[in-house]
């Protein structure tokens, strides 16, 4: 059930938490979907998916859990129609030469895993869930990949879904393109990597020491995906042919910046693609990061034309964890959507909201930082017990859901 008595959060401006839930005793989350009425939310710890009833915002309830197969990450999922796909991936954070988290964002996972033993005590691919009863997933699909396994997925309906994946023979997560016009027999068609990560093929990395090239995610818009390569920035893919991506362009800010690149949210009702760069360290050990805004009426050519302003209510970058931004509600289909109004999680700076009326000048509208967790679910040794709001789902009335790695899920009201 929901919590008896709300925590009270750290700051609040145009926004108000409405309710809280603990997930059922799972309170670490990564990605959040409410669709139907159902938040369904993948886990960092607690190696599953957690259900939560939210059809009441004021009084969530847990409604189930999907258990990940042993030693396996369920940290990313989406939710379309009748359909609930969901990630597996070995479990890197349970690993002792991850403990260190700047193990993990400075160097390719593959390098790191090269040294010391490896088994192969996980799933690696794609879970097919029919949730057509909401809250009694059935899995109809499974497709099953050589490697580390996927990471993130963008699916929003249809035959395609895209997917970040670590495969046996690359250096880290590239870009796939699903065909699931059988969702019990999903499978492969395509791929795109950056030029130096197909490792099984001779390429040599030619990026930096401590930078690391992988794909985070790639958002979808027509025949164009735009991923989020870490440190290796920014490409714009033609996905006309879903078998053969191509490049369109190609950015990199990094260096000078430091890198992190998350996510690229198109807004091609204004030519415009909102860049978010993922602070990954503690104490701004990576640098300033920053949300951009690109004008791309040219796909060959996308330009910088602003950046988003950082949360200035306190100083937190002595607050301790990461400050800076983590993600972004994605205007999918169903939810909420406007090319004028952007949330954003900043991490200890909790959840955000941007006007971008004015693409030159954004400014923010609303802030909620939600109450420290109780209590680490994070088992990582010398984690700060400070609050590192993760991922934002903000519904098609404008309720934001939002996730933390130990703190639960907070259900606010944007009042902007």
């Amino acid at each position: 059930m929901a919590d008896q008595t709300l925590p009270v959060p750290e700051y609040s401006r145009n926004m108000r938490l409405l309710s809280h839930s603990d997930q059922g005793g799972k309170p670490d989350g990564v990605q959040v979907m409410v669709h139907r009425g159902y938040a369904y939310i993948g886990h960092m710890v607690s190696q599953g998916v957690s259900i939560v009833d939210v059809r009441d915002v004021k009084h969530p309830r847990p409604a189930g859990f999907i258990a990940a197969p042993p030693g396996t990450w369920n940290v990313h999922l989406q939710a379309h129609d009748d359909l609930l796909l969901v990630i597996n991936a070995r479990d890197l954070f349970a690993d002792a030469r991850f403990a260190d988290e700047k193990v993990y964002y400075t160097r390719s996972v593959t390098d790191t895993l090269s040294h010391g033993p490896s088994d192969r005590g996980w799933s690696a691919g794609l879970r097919i869930f029919d949730i057509g009863i909401p809250d009694r997933p059935r899995e109809i699909g499974f497709l099953s990949v050589d490697g580390i396994g996927i990471h993130r997925i963008w699916y929003v309906g249809g035959r395609w879904a895209y997917v970040s994946a670590l495969l046996d023979g690359y250096s880290d997560y590239i870009f796939l393109t699903i065909d699931l016009a059988d969702p019990a027999k999903p499978r492969v068609a395509g791929k795109y990597w950056l030029p130096g990560m197909h490792t099984a093929g001779g390429e040599q990395p030619d990026w930096p020491l401590g930078k690391r090239y992988a794909l985070h995610h790639a958002i979808v818009s027509g025949d164009t995906a735009y991923g989020s390569w870490r440190d290796g920035g920014l490409t714009l893919l033609d996905v006309s042919d879903r078998a053969q991506p191509t490049l369109i362009s190609h950015r990199n800010w990094s260096p000078p910046f430091g890198g992190g690149t998350h996510t690229a949210l198109p807004l091609p009702d204004r030519d415009l693609l909102i860049v978010l760069d993922e602070a990954v360290l503690d104490n701004q050990e990576d640098g300033e990061k920053l949300i951009w805004v690109f004008d791309i009426r040219e796909p060959a050519n996308p330009v910088s034309i602003a950046t988003f302003p950082q949360p200035v209510d306190t100083d937190y970058a002595q607050k301790g964890a990461h400050f800076g931004p983590h993600n972004l509600h994605e205007n999918r289909p169903g939810s909420f959507i406007s090319s004028t109004l952007i949330f954003a999680t900043y991490q200890n700076a909790g959840v955000r909201a941007y006007d971008i009326s004015d693409k030159y000048h954004p400014r923010e509208t609303g802030a909620l930082v939600p109450a420290a967790p109780v209590s680490l679910m994070d088992k990582r040794p010398g984690r700060p017990r400070v609050i590192q709001s993760c991922d934002v789902f903000v519904d098609a009335r404008g309720i934001i859901y939002s996730t933390d790695y130990n703190a639960g899920l907070s259900i606010i009201e944007y009042l902007g």
